[in-house]
């Protein structure tokens, strides 16, 4: 009866897995024709080619295709059933992660779901497949809490995303910052400089200066622009850089001297956390080295002298 239960379960499962999939591709959403789309579509159009749509969307990857509109169906789906604080947060994690890979709130409401489907699948399967007896109440609460696991981890994904991001721009800070005081000293208008110092690299910090450039050609006003681009970030050092800007343009201080003391700032902040890292390294140590070495040692020390015991008391 157990086992026809837990079967049951899993059937259930893959059947609604495939009439997520059946209902997201056969009903995609118009947001779901990629830019990338549209520009083929301008390429032909101007190139007085004729243009094969199913040839043009085949040609896509099948991620784009197939795996994010379905995605974006489930998550548009889960939306009606979540918490609107929880969709904030989730917008919030994905704004400072730097929306990586052109994720939004749907499609990580529907990494959860599937994640904690997956999760909850695998436990389904391995008790439907193996010897061991279990009474069901226990399967199901098993199997609950592994599907709660599987469900928080994209939320996990995104946190890890934020820190890695937020640590390169904390790196990258004091050297652009050197760069933006030599091209403002060398005559450039701030802006100009900020535009400079994003096409100089490709990191976090160059995008997120692009960004704000390009805000400001959009009719968005310097302080604005600045502001919403240290929300983005989210670290202390970015939000005192710009209160800094933004007071001398409304001060009249020379933005060159400005600029150089805010790099000193960041790049001796920098070292104070270098340091603490390096101090931190030796706790970190004590579990590798309390786990794994020292018990080895204990083996290699101890087996010779258990091996005699064992031969002492056998003769």
């Amino acid at each position: 009866m157990g086992t026809a239960i837990i079967i049951i379960l899993g059937v259930l499962l893959v059947g609604g897995a495939v009439t997520l999939t059946i209902v997201g591709l056969r009903r995609p959403q118009a947001e779901e024709q990629d830019r990338e789309l549209l520009a083929r579509l301008e390429e032909f159009s101007a190139a007085g080619e004729e243009v094969d749509l199913r040839k043009l969307e085949l040609s896509q990857p099948f991620t784009q295709r197939v795996i994010y509109p379905m995605a974006r169906k489930l998550g548009e789906i889960a939306i009606r059933f979540t918490p609107q604080k929880m969709l904030q947060s989730i917008s919030r994690k994905l704004e400072l992660a730097g929306s990586p890979a052109g994720l939004d709130a749907t499609m990580i409401l529907a990494a959860q779901f599937i994640v904690a489907a997956v999760f909850a699948g695998i436990v389904i399967l391995v008790f439907s497949v193996g010897s061991t007896v279990w009474p069901i109440t226990r399967i199901i609460l098993l199997t609950i809490g592994i599907a709660a696991v599987g469900f928080y981890f994209p939320q996990l994904y995104l946190t890890s995303k934020v820190g890695r991001r937020q640590k390169e721009i904390r790196k990258a800070m004091p050297d652009a910052l050197d760069l933006l005081t030599i091209c403002v000293e060398a005559g450039l208008g701030f802006d100009a400089a900020l535009a400079k110092v994003s096409e100089k690299w490709q990191t976090e910090l160059s995008l997120a200066f692009a960004r704000c450039i390009r805000e400001i050609q959009l009719g968005k006003t310097r302080r604005e622009s600045l502001r919403d681009m240290a929300d983005r970030i989210g670290i202390p050092e970015m939000t005192s850089f710009v209160a800094a800007v933004i007071q001398s343009e409304q001060l009249g201080v020379s933005m060159s001297k400005v600029l150089r003391i805010q790099a000193d700032q960041m790049r001796t902040k920098r070292r104070q956390l270098a340091e603490e890292e390096a101090h931190k390294a030796p706790i970190k140590m004590l579990l590798p080295m309390g786990g794994c070495i020292f018990p080895s040692l204990m083996i290699v020390l101890l087996t010779p002298a258990g091996i005699r015991l064992v031969q002492g008391f056998m003769q």
